[in-house]
């Protein structure tokens, strides 16, 4: 066997090396030498990322700022974001900052939904103020299996099983092909004592995902086999393509149906569209063009649920002379004139019922 030769060093291969290779790689995207934002909460998978980051924002020479955000729904929540934030300043990071946001008890969603709003608006601020152009997510291989199953079980098609984005605007997932295992190591190797977020127990009472991730995943591995993590994570970027692809094909569904709209004197303001043009199309592409009209009519995307899109698909493919329909966001359809007409309630888009 080959051995080094003399004078020669040879590098050391670490835990931290894939991590660092896939922060440089998203890096190596960005507007040079502009700051760079890591989210670290303290566990493990953040801090592993941060301590990636810091490695790779001096190799490229470029600022990385950790932003910590204390949510205060915890006991002892901002002892655990100093001490988070000072562990990032260790790792080598240029600077570390503890955002307190606070969490309304009632809105939109569950807690954790309420939670996770927060500390995005705030993570968003934060980049803003400090002229960052990136903030960088500890999502790892293991989440976004977890996310595929979640969405696997709401049935609301390809794009629900999509997954998390790699890159979503401003918001980049560097470790998206890095196990949690792997995270865990990195910790260990660099003798950092991550912190153990309590809900993530999975016990009763717990979050969905806690309980999905401390109980149903071990069991379906072990029935599945060690690679099912892998297989689900390679299922949603499958399944992120495809959508795009669908969506690319839905748009441009609709901008040709608009156009090929019969010109009708007593026409309403609103988005028209031809029927003969949309009944043309595949099923799939065309019940996510209504999807995406009836955003553009004002439905709101959150509210906007699969069965509204069929309830304006059967104006189209199972005609009977039925009256308009009501979506989420005082938008309604209807069929008018040779043409699927969305708009508001107070339009005559939803009044017309003739053909």
């Amino acid at each position: 066997m080959d051995r080094p030769r003399a004078g020669l060093t040879v590098a050391r291969i670490t835990p931290l090396d894939p991590l660092r290779r896939a922060v440089e790689r998203h890096l190596s995207q960005l507007e040079p030498h502009v700051p760079v934002i890591v989210a670290c909460s303290g566990g493990a998978d953040s801090l592993a990322l941060a301590a990636a980051t810091a490695q790779a924002t001096d190799h490229l020479k470029r600022r990385g700022i950790a932003v910590t955000v204390d949510h205060g729904m915890q006991a002892g929540s901002a002892d655990v974001a100093i001490r988070a934030a000072r562990a990032c300043e260790g790792l080598g990071l240029d600077e570390a900052i503890v955002a307190t946001v606070h969490v309304p008890s009632e809105g939109h969603g569950g807690p954790e939904a309420r939670a996770r709003d927060a500390r995005y608006a705030a993570l968003d601020e934060a980049r803003r103020k400090l002229g960052a152009s990136a903030i960088l997510l500890g999502h790892t291989l293991d989440d976004q299996a977890e996310t595929v199953l979640l969405g696997l079980a709401r049935g609301s098609g390809i794009r629900s099983i999509a997954g998390m984005a790699a890159v979503n605007d401003a918001w980049r997932r560097p470790l998206l092909s890095i196990t949690r295992a792997q995270t865990e190591a990195v910790c260990a190797h660099l003798g950092i004592e991550p912190w153990h977020d309590p809900t993530n127990a999975g016990a009763d009472g717990d979050p969905v995902r806690s309980r999905l991730r401390a109980r149903a995943l071990p069991s379906l591995i072990e029935v599945l086999g060690p690679g099912l993590t892998r297989s689900l994570a390679r299922t949603g970027m499958l399944a992120a393509r495809d959508a795009d692809f669908i969506e690319t094909c839905a748009g441009e569904l609709v901008h040709n149906a608009r156009e090929a709209a019969p010109d009708c004197a007593c026409a309403p303001r609103g988005i028209r569209l031809s029927v003969k043009t949309l009944i043309a199309a595949h099923a799939a592409v065309r019940l996510r063009a209504l999807r995406l009209a009836a955003i553009e009519a004002g439905s709101p995307a959150g509210s906007l649920a699969y069965g509204h899109c069929e309830e304006i698909d059967r104006l189209l493919t199972q005609w009977h002379g039925q009256g308009p329909i009501a979506l989420p966001g005082n938008v309604g359809a209807a069929r008018h004139c040779g043409t699927l007409e969305l708009g508001t309630s107070t339009n005559p888009a939803s009044l017309h019922t003739k053909e």
